[in-house]
């Protein structure tokens, strides 16, 4: 069953932290955008340069610390010894756990991406990437990734490093949506417009830095709903959320292939069912069960 009909059949208030659906400055540039004056939009550029985040030296298998429940700790995922590059903050760079800065990260950025554009499934997907940067460290995600979404009319272009701060426009992270007349540049610091040379229609806009804390209008939108009990209010249902968290994941897939995948956009899938049965499924470990639901 679609994510959309339980939504509806169970009306239960849910919010999931996309918090830049709340945040007013990233609303207004996607209002700047359907403007239609940064020109016919061909491409799209999202990045995330993240210097602060890199995978730890490799260590020797310990015995988890004293009143650390290892095994609740693992939840559905296969058992292995306890190593601390694997575990807290790091379970990220892992794939029984996570998937990268791509599902970090990446669900944020192409969410509002995606929104910008109108569209919500690519035709084809190819992710080309690995252990460029730290080869030797304690990871399995890739440490650098460069994907490629294909769309009817646009291109969008993944682009992620770890260890590395100076991304594209000198930027850490964010999206560009790169127009005829103007390219729109979006991140968490606010946005701003960078129009064409000897451009006639002047489009440019100044630096529109964000006017509240994001997180705190997320969960005053959440917060809201409850109290009004409208699960349709939420900035970002588990409709909108489970889309991004799929797309992310597809991206994963096709890097661990090394294919190039075509999308079948009905039922949210590869159109190839070799690499579905392989990828859209997987085995729960220590008791834990994926329940049924009608």
């Amino acid at each position: 069953m679609r994510w959309s009909k339980l939504k509806h059949k169970y009306q239960k208030v849910v919010q999931v932290g996309q918090w830049q659906r709340s945040q007013t400055h990233f609303q207004n540039a996607i209002d700047y955008v359907d403007s239609g004056l940064l020109g016919k939009i061909r491409t799209v550029k999202v990045w995330c340069y993240q210097g602060w985040m890199r995978p730890t030296p490799k260590v020797l298998d310990r015995q988890p610390p004293d009143g650390l429940d290892y095994k609740q700790c693992l939840g559905p995922a296969p058992i292995k010894p306890f190593n601390s590059s694997r575990f807290h903050f790091h379970f990220r760079w892992f794939w029984d756990y996570a998937g990268g800065l791509m599902t970090d990260w990446g669900v944020h950025l192409l969410d509002y991406a995606l929104l910008g554009m109108k569209s919500t499934q690519p035709k084809s997907i190819v992710g080309l990437g690995g252990h460029f940067a730290y080869p030797d460290l304690a990871q399995e995600t890739p440490d650098t990734l460069t994907t490629l979404y294909e769309f009817n009319s646009f291109n969008l272009v993944w682009d992620s490093a770890m260890g590395t701060d100076l991304g594209s426009y000198g930027l850490d992270h964010g999206i560009a949506y790169i127009g005829n007349n103007a390219t729109l540049v979006l991140n968490r610091s606010g946005w701003k417009v960078i129009e064409e040379p000897n451009q006639k229609d002047k489009v440019n806009k100044e630096l529109e830095p964000p006017m509240e804390n994001g997180l705190d209008a997320h969960t005053k939108n959440f917060v809201k709903a409850m109290k009004n009990n409208s699960p349709h209010s939420v900035n970002c249902s588990v409709n909108d959320a489970a889309h991004i968290a799929i797309l992310a994941q597809m991206r994963n897939i096709s890097y661990l292939t090394g294919e190039k995948l075509f999308c079948d956009k009905e039922k949210m899938k590869f159109t190839d069912s070799r690499i579905n049965s392989t990828y859209f499924t997987t085995q729960y470990h220590n008791g834990y069960e994926l329940p049924q639901i009608s």
